[in-house]
């Protein structure tokens, strides 16, 4: 028997919502000072999270200046009635910025693992979230890897070896790379995982032409739906799953919204 389960994967931007290359310059002040639109977008950003059991967040703010000290997983959890949410902070300059992974779940967490992955520059990470089961842990891996090619391909060789005594996984995050990358063989080339939602594009929002955004999945677990949403709060597209996951992994009921569809549209492939 199985059940549906419906995941989203989204970085935020920490709520700047950039929409054009320009505006990475003529707004770049927004990565370390607040400004008055950000409530807005994180409210936007909450209103699609609460159609969802379970969402990975990347690129959010721990609590700082720039968020005015907000701890933005905490304040969507709290926004789209999540019960249970968890904040890693990978990279903190001082009260500036706190660089974050986020996790909200309808479903109570075993355990969470904060991973801190390889690199020259410290400050990425990995969140290793376990729901337990009355048979073996659904592992679920949100991660944002690294800008270079060479420490990428460390980081995800260092996610295989942390998975590999688990059988039913997923991983997902903005992996700043496309399926066809070498670097990503360690988890797709052995048959290992799948992509859920192969070569769509996710980035960047305003005219999508690269798919750097992931959803990686063990072969137990199906998918019913998979759409890249028209949801345009942040540089990055969100990826929006219904899974169908055997019933024996599930932790007790799961509090689905049964929302009649996304309250965004889908990007055509």
């Amino acid at each position: 028997m199985t059940t549906p389960l419906r995941l989203l994967s989204y970085n935020i931007q920490v709520g700047i919502g950039t929409n054009g290359y320009h505006e990475y310059l003529t707004q770049s002040w927004r990565y370390l000072l607040p400004h008055r639109e950000q409530h807005n977008t994180l409210d936007g950003i909450a209103a699609l999270a609460k159609a969802f059991d379970l969402v990975g967040l990347q690129e959010v703010d721990g609590g700082s200046l720039r968020s005015r000290f907000i701890n933005q997983t905490e304040f969507l959890a709290q926004r789209s009635g999540f019960p249970c949410w968890y904040s890693q902070t990978n990279r903190r300059l001082g009260n500036l910025a706190h660089h974050s992974l986020g996790a909200l779940s309808r479903m109570p967490f075993g355990d969470v693992r904060e991973v801190r992955l390889p690199g020259r520059i410290p400050g990425r990470g990995a969140l290793m979230a376990r729901f337990e089961s009355d048979t073996e842990p659904l592992l679920v891996v949100i991660a944002h890897l690294a800008l270079g090619q060479r420490t990428r391909t460390k980081q995800i060789a260092y996610i295989a070896s942390l998975i590999r005594g688990f059988r039913h996984v997923i991983v997902m995050g903005d992996f700043n790379c496309t399926t066809e990358s070498p670097e990503l063989k360690p988890l797709l080339g052995t048959g290992r995982l799948r992509e859920a939602l192969p070569a769509t594009n996710t980035f960047p929002s305003w005219r999508p032409t690269r798919n750097i955004d992931h959803v990686l999945l063990s072969p137990d677990i199906g998918v019913i739906t998979a759409d890249v949403l028209d949801h345009r709060f942040s540089d990055h597209l969100p990826i929006a799953l219904e899974l169908d996951v055997p019933l024996a992994l599930m932790p007790g009921q799961i509090g689905h919204i049964h929302a009649p569809k996304y309250p965004f549209e889908r990007v055509a492939a």
